[in-house]
């Protein structure tokens, strides 16, 4: 009778275990006064997953701004240059700001800059380093078949072939092709979309800032927020 009783408590505590287990991805919300967007972080680049999260938690985004606007390719923030009044004058050109370290890229055959993906900056640099603080989403375009074959011949994309599979992505819903393996991808943009088609139709200087400042807060779902996303998004896993 022990013996029963003993397995029957163990096989409830490990149920519940399962139950109270931690979400398998982390989501972040980014808000603008174009409305706002969800983002799930990818397990697959921990180093970028987890250098964001420890900037969102110290609010190190809040009052940055998407500083950087281009249609059909993307909108780029993250700059804490962009939160100081003195250096973030209308006019001023903005992108130069950093938080004193880089990244190391991760690069993932699995990950590409299909429409919606968030990715991290850089600079000039051979070992292709993220920016320790701003990235860019992905509004992108479409492209033909005989785009992307003169695409692969272009020296920025150093040789690399676009795989059929990810073809059939930028050619259906569309993407920045000759950004892979060039920009680590760490993230994507499940829930809102729509504001970075709005933010990318802005009116915008010469050096691509838009006219009127595009704020931002960003801020970590919770777990349980996040367990309800994972469910509701791969409901199998």
């Amino acid at each position: 009778m022990k013996k029963f009783l003993s397995a029957l408590l163990l096989s409830v505590f490990t149920i519940s275990a399962v139950f109270a287990g931690g979400p398998k991805n982390q989501y972040v919300r980014i808000k603008t006064s174009y409305g706002q967007c969800i983002i799930r972080l990818y397990n697959e680049t921990p180093k970028h997953r987890d250098n964001f999260i420890k900037l969102v938690k110290k609010g190190f985004y809040n009052g940055t701004l998407f500083h950087r606007v281009i249609q059909n390719f993307m909108i780029q923030g993250g700059d804490p240059d962009s939160k100081d009044i003195t250096k973030a004058k209308p006019g001023a050109e903005l992108g130069n700001g950093d938080v004193g370290y880089t990244v190391p890229a991760e690069f993932r055959d699995s990950l590409f800059h299909k429409r919606g993906v968030l990715a991290a900056a850089r600079d000039d640099n051979p070992a292709k380093a993220s920016s320790g603080c701003q990235f860019y989403i992905v509004e992108g375009k479409r492209f033909t078949n005989g785009k992307m074959d003169s695409l692969e011949k272009t020296p920025r994309m150093n040789g690399h072939k676009i795989p059929a599979w990810q073809r059939e992505y930028y050619s259906s819903v569309g993407g920045v092709p000759h950004l892979d393996q060039n920009y680590t991808v760490y993230g994507e943009v499940v829930v809102g979309i729509d504001m970075i088609d709005r933010i990318a139709a802005v009116k915008t200087d010469k050096n691509d800032r838009p006219l009127s400042d595009v704020p931002m807060t960003v801020e970590l779902l919770s777990k349980k927020e996040c367990n309800q996303l994972d469910n509701l998004l791969n409901p199998k896993q």
